[in-house]
């Protein structure tokens, strides 16, 4: 007897993920040869992998490791930067509400910019998620990055100057091809809602980084966008 992957599956949810592991995977391996350039062994490249789990703070680490930035800048500077994450949990937390804290603990924590728009349009599609499907979606995603960052450590031994390849663009080309995935699964009406919304985002973070710092800006914004989006849905 055959059986199919359905939309609250397990198996769903890694075939939901394969589209985003080239990204994953571009990536990943971008960021280990980076972490080497940046005087990381492989075991640390690794770990940051596997603890911090972000692509955007593991390049932003190795910047400031460069530069000399005590501990408490990179921490500091690194929690702000991620605290868009509390931004997306909270946006799919009313999807999960049957679950039990642990299992919504497990589906923040694995949550990332790629699986977030992977969710997104896949609420947008059948306006519910599953916490087997979110399972499926994250532990790929989390599998295969940890893998490819390690891998890229090891091939990082053989390549001196990585901005010379463009791996230091890898980053920002995955976040264009979510953004058009995300535009493909909503109505015209909805896409000019969200192109007005990407022309405030701009205006405030170019304001507000007159008066405070350019990754606050970005936070600020965030939220205030995000709040106006909401309330013009």
């Amino acid at each position: 007897m055959t059986t199919t992957a359905s939309d609250d599956s397990f198996l769903q949810g890694i075939k939901d993920c394969l589209p985003t592991l080239f990204g994953y995977i571009s990536i990943g391996l971008a960021f280990g040869v980076v972490g080497v350039a940046s005087h990381l062994s492989v075991l640390e490249i690794a770990l940051l992998s596997i603890l911090v789990y972000a692509g955007s703070a593991q390049f932003i680490f190795c910047a400031l490791i460069l530069t000399g930035s005590p501990a408490s800048a990179i921490i500091l500077t690194i929690f702000i930067v991620n605290l868009r994450h509390l931004l997306m949990s909270l946006s799919l937390a009313p999807f999960f509400t049957k679950y039990s804290v642990l299992r919504n603990i497990g589906f923040g924590t694995l949550l990332t910019d790629e699986t977030f728009g992977v969710a997104m349009t896949k609420s947008m599609q059948n306006g519910k998620l599953y916490g087997k499907w979110m399972d499926g979606l994250n532990i790929t995603a989390y599998t295969f990055w940890i893998a490819s960052c390690t891998i890229g450590a090891f091939l990082g031994q053989w390549v001196a100057h990585p901005e010379k390849w463009g791996l230091d663009f890898a980053l920002v080309a995955m976040f264009i091809a979510l953004l058009v995935l995300q535009l493909q699964a909503v109505g015209k009406s909805k896409v000019m809602h969200y192109c007005k919304l990407i022309v405030y985002m701009g205006l405030f973070m170019y304001g507000l980084s007159f008066i405070m710092a350019s990754h606050v800006a970005v936070l600020v914004a965030t939220v205030v966008v995000a709040t106006i989006g909401v309330l013009t849905e």
